[in-house]
């Protein structure tokens, strides 16, 4: 594996990409709009070879969800629409600050709303994991390119 793994709650944040309709996927490259549409960041690969201008993927070498949303868009990863529809609309960004970048407090609010409003969390969260543990045994080199990540 020549990449390091996510946070977990990445992949909830691919989804929330996904149901939004914010991964526009082109021949070897998508670009991927944040959750509040401020940044666009660019996902590019070559076979096997990704790179992203996304801090995680850029600056620490982890699949940022940027590249865990082109995955699944792909084919590459497990995608179950029904589960990616749960996240349309999370403010991830705002999340995200509200919980100084404790990302994992973030994702429990959004789990904690999910399962307020009657989803089934537990599978959600199995769900996810069962995207992690693919993440895990993927073939892909993740290479910083030549985009930096956007202001």
């Amino acid at each position: 594996m020549a990449f390091k793994m996510p946070r977990k709650e990445k992949i909830y944040e691919a989804y929330g990409a996904i149901s939004d309709g914010r991964v526009s996927m082109g021949d070897g490259s998508a670009q991927v709009l944040s959750s509040d549409l401020s940044k666009a960041y660019t996902v590019s690969w070559e076979g096997d070879v990704y790179t992203s201008n996304d801090n995680s993927s850029y600056w620490q070498g982890a699949l940022g969800y940027p590249v865990i949303a082109v995955l699944m868009l792909a084919g590459r990863l497990p995608l179950d629409m029904g589960t990616a529809e749960l996240f349309r609309g999370v403010p991830w960004r705002e999340l995200n600050e509200m919980h100084r970048n404790d990302y994992a407090k973030a994702a429990e609010s959004v789990l904690g709303v999910l399962g307020s409003r009657g989803a089934d969390v537990a599978a959600v969260r199995a769900e996810a994991d069962a995207v992690y543990d693919e993440i895990g045994r993927l073939a892909i080199t993740l290479k910083r390119g030549r985009l930096r990540p956007p202001a």
